[in-house]
């Protein structure tokens, strides 16, 4: 099926069809877009980014209105407008074209988008969406560890389908959670509401070497729960450790939010944020190890799953 079929570039909110531009979805580390245009793709659809003359980010339709040429490869010219490599067209962030050839045309006009820069990313949304739907948020004892971005191979649906389950851990995963053993010790608890899921698993913690700059051990019950919302398509996970015995929790308790954003129809970016919240006035001074830590066991687990290996469809 074609990418510019309706599907693909639409997601279904509560029986009715919206945009995927509708929501706030993050497309690139801000220190990723320096002096000159950049291409992102969200489901297909393809912008150019820019930063204007102020240092603001801007994106507009990445296909220049004269010729289709890709204003991605454009460049910025020194007054910050974002400039077409084939006529010299150029716009400015609210997508206002000019032609050089023909100044007095008034019909030079290409799509603008919303562009916001939080978190040491840039999140791209229609520009009529409110700043209050804003779908990530700081969360109270949290501070951000880091961020990372990884593409997957593979179907936004398939790379949805494997953060929706942890039986997977043993054979895809090398710390989190339970081994093959572990399986059969499992507590699992799921419930579905009208705009999330929510999803509980406790089992076993595998022998690691990482445990000890997580304040956790061997044998501790690893908690993993998380809720999905789908506008955008994104789950926030949080993990705690707790003491077998007296179930005490463990020190450090990190959330991790994936925001998992189409590009084609057989490729899935993950953005990824991960917070912790450290109770040990200990571990509060190694805040910048366990920092590096978390992102560090963050990045492996999901940069070693399998199923960017493999051929998949591009329907459920």
């Amino acid at each position: 099926m074609d990418s510019n079929d309706g599907w693909f570039q639409a997601y279904a909110i509560r029986g009715s069809i919206v945009s995927v531009t509708r929501f706030f979805h993050p497309v690139l580390a801000s220190r990723s877009l320096k002096k000159g245009p950049a291409r992102v793709q969200i489901a297909g659809q393809k912008f150019a980014l820019w930063r204007d003359g102020s240092g603001r980010a801007a994106a507009v339709a990445d296909a220049c209105p004269h010729r289709k040429a890709p204003l991605s490869q454009g460049r910025v010219r020194p007054d910050g407008r974002l400039a077409c490599n084939y006529h010299g067209w150029h716009f400015d962030a609210e997508g206002s074209g000019c032609s050089p050839s023909q100044p007095e045309l008034t019909r030079c006009d290409t799509a603008a988008y919303q562009i916001v820069e939080k978190f040491g990313y840039l999140w791209l949304s229609e520009r009529d969406t409110p700043a209050s739907t804003f779908p990530l948020t700081r969360w109270h004892g949290f501070d951000l560890a880091g961020s990372f971005s990884t593409l997957f191979q593979a179907p936004l649906h398939v790379a949805l389908d494997n953060f929706s389950e942890d039986e997977h851990f043993p054979f895809v995963h090398f710390f989190l959670g339970w081994n093959e053993d572990g399986l059969r010790q499992l507590e699992f608890k799921g419930q579905n509401y009208g705009d999330r899921t929510e999803v509980l698993y406790r089992g076993p913690q595998r022998a690691s070497v990482w445990l000890p700059l997580l304040g956790a051990r061997s044998g501790d019950l690893f908690q993993n729960e998380w809720v999905t919302r789908f506008d955008p398509v994104r789950a926030v996970f949080t993990f705690h450790w707790f003491d077998p015995k007296t179930g005490v929790e463990r020190p450090l308790v990190t959330r991790t939010a994936v925001f998992m954003v189409p590009q084609t129809e057989t490729t899935t970016w993950f953005h990824i944020f991960i917070f912790s919240k450290i109770g040990s006035p200990f571990y509060r001074l190694l805040k910048p190890l366990v920092h590096a830590t978390t992102t560090l066991i963050g990045s492996g687990t999901c940069g070693t799953t399998r199923i960017g290996s493999c051929t998949w469809p591009t329907h459920p």
